[in-house]
């Protein structure tokens, strides 16, 4: 418990210094003008940083975007692999021939951003009962069981439900990877706000970061419960993680000014699995192995070869955004699955990364 209490004390540290630090950010305008940042010139080594690019590019990536207090440090696109499943995620082009992709659950770290905007604007708080907003009925629970399941209970993914809405264990007692139960979130969202996904979306985020190729699309074929997807683009996804590199803010426009929620969202959730915070990923934790009450504790870090401060969006495929405050690094990858020789792409992209970091 000491080392869960000591790290968390450092991730809220990490973030409150980003917070303050946020006046000295860059934030782009709306459309391709972006600023960017010679390498060398804050003390990265520009051949190692090129040398992890291709790292990126070895791996079955369309893009990569990497960000240093705003502005473009580094940037690189690629075709995406000839893959059909990778062709089914992949929604279209922007005006610059870059892909929009179906990001996968990275989409769910922005609907947790959308679930603390709905609480600062009175729509409804994180312990409310899902019921209020979805129903009697919404899960195979009894009215009881269902009754005890929160908003907040979805967003740590420790609803105690199966994948299929079953009830397995009481709210809180178990940690479950759960994306069927998860897509009820933006359901209570829709309900509690009475906006369309897309337009919440638009309105409260994407118009103001200028995120312009960000919209969801549907999924054919998929089950019902997870068949609608975010799709975005690299850049687009980058303007997300500055979003919240400060603090909530877009230049002098606040998107959520509840930093105690941020802190919270980028901070272990809960002692089953400490790696996992409201739908983002946290390194420098154990994380947990497995699911439901078969779950296991790992010995190591999510990422052992990135820095502790870390916190990610991940989705399938290795659709990535991670930000990291002690290099005022935001990045994000879009693509289909990096692992290769037996290495994740984490791993590797994260090793590559390292020796480009000033000394």
């Amino acid at each position: 418990m000491f080392v869960l209490i000591s790290s968390l004390t450092s991730l809220l540290a990490l973030f409150a210094s980003v917070i303050a630090y946020s006046a000295e950010l860059y934030f782009p305008p709306s459309g391709e003008n972006w600023e960017t940042v010679a390498p060398d010139r804050i003390g990265w080594n520009a051949q190692a940083l090129s040398d992890a690019l291709d790292v990126v590019g070895d791996r079955n990536s369309s893009g990569i975007v990497i960000v240093h207090s705003g502005r473009i440090m580094a940037e690189r696109y690629w075709d995406g692999p000839e893959d059909a499943r990778y062709g089914r995620s992949l929604k279209g082009l922007d005006e610059q021939q870059r892909a929009i992709e179906d990001v996968a659950s990275a989409q769910k770290s922005v609907v947790a951003i959308l679930a603390g905007i709905a609480q600062e604007r009175g729509y409804l708080k994180l312990d409310d009962a899902v019921s209020i907003y979805l129903g009697a009925g919404w899960s195979k629970a009894n009215a009881d069981q269902e009754q005890a399941i929160t908003l907040r209970h979805l967003l740590m993914m420790n609803s105690g439900l199966a994948t299929d809405f079953s009830y397995e264990a009481a709210p809180g007692t178990v940690w479950l990877y759960n994306t069927p139960v998860y897509h009820a979130t933006m359901r209570v969202l829709m309900s509690a706000t009475g906006l369309e996904r897309n337009e919440l979306t638009k309105r409260w985020i994407s118009d103001p970061i200028g995120a312009s190729n960000t919209v969801w699309t549907p999924r054919p074929g998929r089950d019902a419960a997870i068949a609608v997807g975010l799709s975005t683009t690299a850049r687009d996804l980058a303007r997300f993680g500055l979003m919240i590199q400060a603090g909530g803010r877009w230049g002098d426009e606040v998107v959520l000014e509840d930093t105690d929620f941020i802190a919270g969202m980028l901070s272990p959730s809960q002692t089953l699995n400490p790696a996992y915070g409201l739908l983002w990923w946290i390194n420098g934790q154990e994380f947990a192995l497995g699911a439901g009450s078969k779950a296991t504790r790992s010995e190591g870090k999510l990422i052992p070869t990135a820095p502790d401060d870390l916190v990610a969006m991940q989705g399938a495929g290795d659709r990535k955004l991670y930000l990291v405050p002690s290099l005022n690094l935001v990045v994000s990858r879009l693509g289909f699955h990096g692992d290769k020789d037996g290495v994740s792409f984490n791993d590797a992209f994260w090793t590559a990364l390292m020796q480009a970091v000033p000394k």
